[in-house]
């Protein structure tokens, strides 16, 4: 399965939590969250990888998830997918860029 990593993107580390996601109230710390909980519960194999930026530049991932057992298929697939997608060289790390 494929999931989003996240409900919003990296916000100010002053912020506790979005208070607004979507237009939703966020009554708590989980609730912006909620998306990848129900996945961390299950206890299945899961990993996040890049899937692009918004218009400054903050990165959003989606999460590979698999079933029961299922590392090295969710391993495979994510680097399947790095392979195709290259996005180390999009945007490097700052360790990576001189």
């Amino acid at each position: 399965m494929i999931a989003p990593a996240g409900q919003v993107f990296p916000f100010d580390a002053t912020i506790n939590w979005p208070k607004e996601v979507g237009g939703v109230a966020m009554d708590s710390y989980h609730r912006w969250m909620q998306v990848m909980i129900p996945i961390s519960m299950s206890g299945c194999p899961a990993l996040s990888v890049p899937a692009g930026f918004n218009d400054r530049g903050l990165p959003m991932g989606i999460q590979i998830v698999g079933p029961n057992h299922a590392e090295m298929a969710c391993m495979q697939l994510a680097h399947a997918y790095d392979r195709a997608t290259n996005w180390v060289t999009k945007r490097p790390p700052a360790l990576l860029s001189s």
